[in-house]
């Protein structure tokens, strides 16, 4: 799927033939027990989800290094040759396929033998500038949003899938599932241990959709309105529903059109806050905001941690997710 803008395919096929010239014969079947670094399961990710989910589940056996570094955009990435050479060093790789079409297509030439792409442990659906339950349906709609499941959404017009499953707690949970059995396979002396954080961490997750259920329940309104459609699985599990400025690619301009549509739509459905994201500009969320009179305020995709972060982990920072949530819709 097309994500955001595709790195030039002649750069990347030159990088990934330099830094794949290092690398040795066996490289690509790694295992704990060759040592890894220090001894450790020498674990690679692509961006922050993945990494969250291999320190919190390798613990002290694990190793990990992340190839988006702090603050840095990770739809944008262009890898160096030293960082594609670490990619067939690996003992496991772990990635989400789609969002970092570098990334990808470096990893499919390192061939690792524990790869895990997490798009592989959950069910990815379609989504749009609007996701959650389908904006037909006026206001008698909104009183019973909460009895509705998830019959007849509108995922949008967008083709190709949503990869940003690690919004939703209950599907992060799942993905957290499947890492901690690659674990588990890629060094079996540890299983037990991998087996007890992953269970601890689907656990606090568990906890996280709870927070949000109730948190959610009964608010004002159930539209929010983000720069971005990063929150199309978040809004159906929580029978929300998004209006992207532009889709799943946040480097694509809205329309007048589109802009004039999202007018009406804040004024029908009383919607309050314009958010905006950490590591992306602000410039067309303040612009509609300003247009319409609403407030602005971020709601954090949570690609990357940086100092601007509102929490030093994805617990965290969901959590204030959920505050800004609450918030803007006028919970209960």
């Amino acid at each position: 799927m097309n994500v955001r803008r595709l790195i030039p395919t002649t750069a990347l096929a030159g990088a990934v033939a330099l830094g794949l010239v290092s690398l040795s014969a066996c490289a690509g079947t790694s295992d704990a027990a060759d040592g890894g670094k220090g001894g450790k399961l020498d674990v690679v990710t692509s961006f922050y989800p993945m990494q969250y989910l291999a320190e919190r589940i390798g613990g002290g056996h694990v190793a990990v290094e992340t190839l988006t570094k702090p603050g840095v955009e990770p739809h944008d990435l262009e890898l160096k040759p030293k960082q594609i050479g670490s990619l067939g060093e690996a003992d496991v790789i772990l990635y989400l396929k789609g969002v970092q079409p570098a990334v990808d297509e470096a990893i499919a030439q390192a061939g690792v033998k524990h790869t895990v792409d997490a798009t592989t442990l959950t069910k990815l659906e379609a989504h749009g500038t609007g996701a959650g339950h389908d904006h037909g349906h006026g206001e008698e709609g909104h009183e019973h949003a909460e009895d509705e499941g998830h019959e007849g959404h509108d995922h949008g017009s967008e083709a190709g899938t949503d990869p940003h499953v690690w919004l939703d707690p209950v599907k992060y949970a799942e993905v957290a599932q499947g890492v901690g059995s690659a674990f588990e396979k890629a060094d079996p002396d540890h299983a037990a241990d991998y087996r007890k954080n992953t269970d601890a961490l689907v656990k606090k997750l568990g906890d996280l959709n709870t927070e949000f259920e109730t948190g959610l329940k009964n608010t004002a309104t159930r539209t929010f309105i983000t720069t971005h459609s990063a929150f199309g699985y978040l809004a159906e599990r929580y029978h929300l529903e998004q209006e992207g400025i532009s889709g799943v690619d946040p480097e694509s301009e809205p329309s007048p059109a589109r802009m004039k549509e999202l007018q009406e739509i804040a004024a029908k459905d009383k919607v309050s806050t314009v958010f905006f994201e950490t590591l992306a500009s602000d410039r067309t969320a303040k612009t509609l905001a300003g247009d319409t009179g609403l407030k602005t305020d971020v709601l954090d995709p949570l690609e990357g941690i940086t100092d601007k972060s509102r929490g030093s982990d994805y617990i965290e920072v969901m959590r204030s997710n959920l505050t800004a949530l609450k918030k803007a819709l006028g919970a209960k």
